[in-house]
């Protein structure tokens, strides 16, 4: 049986705007930059969406000519044959269940955070409301995707309009007191471009999964032309909007408070209250709360079906059933929600809802690189051995500034546990090719010559 055709172009773009996550990146991943690039933040987020643009080509160039359930499973498959591409997809299956479990923990945090604002500690109800959210997010993806991706657009954009709200405020007020600087668009003092190539990997997590859309091409209406347009449209509107966000912040904490933004936990609450309310500081962290549930919902959609090309592949053909009244990949979802949930109970519930996140998604974003230097490579040889010689140079770009964030996050060694991460990384990577050793017919059904 056939996964159901019917999605559209608004239904993919949900979807792949619901995995970067918009607003939980502002909320969460400004922080975190900062604590590497300083002020340089929203520099840091610019070049991002630059080397995010020039990936993208070779995801573009790959999804016109190989529209299948699977993304990079298949485009890597496609050029380097089945047991490559099966690892690539073993490891993006990795990538799609760390942040999907990596953004439900924050559900709860961001709600405690609202309550806080009234007196109201719901902090020991947080991972109990994750893990409802994470069945909620499993249960749309089990029955209807295409109710679950119009959800997902919905939601974030109302999150979307709250921050561009806030951001106004913030620079309404500091022009009024002539303290907007371009400071922020040039390498931070005593940090220098070297802070900025470590902070580039939270930049890229926030548009990390820009592709998980193209594991809905079997499930989308004219994927040629809609899968690429919302890949392109996602990193073109991300981009603008994680500048113009990130650089609101800087300026809202003040430009020698960087270390306030890197330590606090709800930056987006703490500038809602000092430049609005604390009514708008709630509705932020509530808005928050909501692109994290959006963010899980998409990655556990994503997750599901690269587990369920997996499982067509020849891994576990359990998960490659497909529900005979919904058209989805139940199994692969129900496989997928536990994963994930098992994720917070045996890991997040011992070192918080912050930390859990920041720990796992560093795991996924390093494996992604990996993931998306593997498609710029092959995109690279393709076009060149075929004699297109501007996708070829776009693919080997695209390779080349991959470099510059991988090394970043590995040297200089980050302090533990940060340095047991790469080995972790590199041990699935492993684990997925020994399975090719032991089943030689694994792989992806499409992984031939894409021409």
């Amino acid at each position: 049986m056939d996964l159901k055709r019917n999605l559209g172009l608004w239904e993919v773009i949900g979807l792949s705007i619901a995995i970067i996550a918009p607003t939980m990146a502002m909320a969460f991943n400004v922080g975190l930059t900062a604590g590497s690039a300083g002020t340089a933040t929203p520099l840091t987020f610019i070049i991002g969406a630059i080397v995010m643009g020039i990936v993208s080509l070779s995801f573009v160039a790959f999804s016109r000519r190989v529209p299948k359930t699977g993304a990079a499973y298949a485009y890597i498959g496609a050029s380097f044959g089945k047991r490559a591409g099966f690892v690539a997809g073993w490891a993006m299956m990795m990538v799609y269940l760390t942040f999907g479990s990596g953004t439900v923990v924050l559900v709860g945090s961001f709600l405690d955070a609202a309550a806080s604002n009234y007196g109201i500690h719901i902090s020991w109800l947080s991972e109990i409301i994750s893990l409802a959210a994470l069945f909620l997010a499993c249960t749309l993806a089990y029955r209807d995707m295409q109710f679950a991706t119009r959800l997902m657009l919905i939601l974030e954009g109302i999150s979307i309009l709250a921050i561009i709200v806030l951001g106004i405020a913030i620079l309404f007020k500091a022009g009024s007191q002539n303290q907007l600087s371009a400071v922020p668009f040039s390498p931070a003092k005593g940090i220098g471009w070297g802070g900025i190539g470590a902070g580039l990997v939270f930049a890229l997590l926030s548009f990390a999964g820009f592709e998980g859309v193209a594991t809905l091409a079997e499930e989308t209406n004219n994927p040629r032309r809609n899968i690429p347009l919302a890949m392109l449209g996602t990193i073109v509107l991300g981009g603008i909007f994680f500048a113009f966000a990130s650089y609101t912040q800087v300026i809202g904490f003040g430009l020698g408070h960087m270390k306030d933004l890197a330590n606090d936990p709800a930056p987006l609450n703490t500038l809602g209250e000092r430049f609005i309310s604390r009514d708008f500081a709630s509705a932020l962290s509530v808005a928050a709360a909501i692109s994290a549930f959006s963010a899980c919902l998409g990655c556990m959609s994503a997750a599901a079906r690269m587990m369920f090309a997996l499982g067509r592949g020849g891994f576990c053909p359990w998960t490659a059933k497909v529900h005979p009244t919904h058209g989805t990949p139940g199994r692969a979802v129900i496989a997928s929600g536990i994963i994930a949930g098992a994720g917070i109970v045996l890991w997040g519930s011992f070192i918080g809802a912050s930390a859990y996140y920041g720990d796992i998604s560093t795991i996924g974003v390093l494996a992604l690189i990996l993931i998306y230097l593997g498609v710029t490579i092959a995109e690279t040889i393709h076009a060149f051995s075929h004699g297109n010689l501007l996708w070829g140079l776009f693919g080997l770009i695209g390779s080349i500034a991959l470099l510059w964030p991988l090394y970043s996050s590995i040297y200089p060694v980050p302090a533990y546990p940060g340095n047991l991460w790469p080995y972790i990384v590199v041990a699935w990577f492993v684990i997925g090719w020994l399975i090719t050793l032991a089943k030689p017919n694994v792989g992806h059904a499409d992984a031939v010559a894409a021409e």
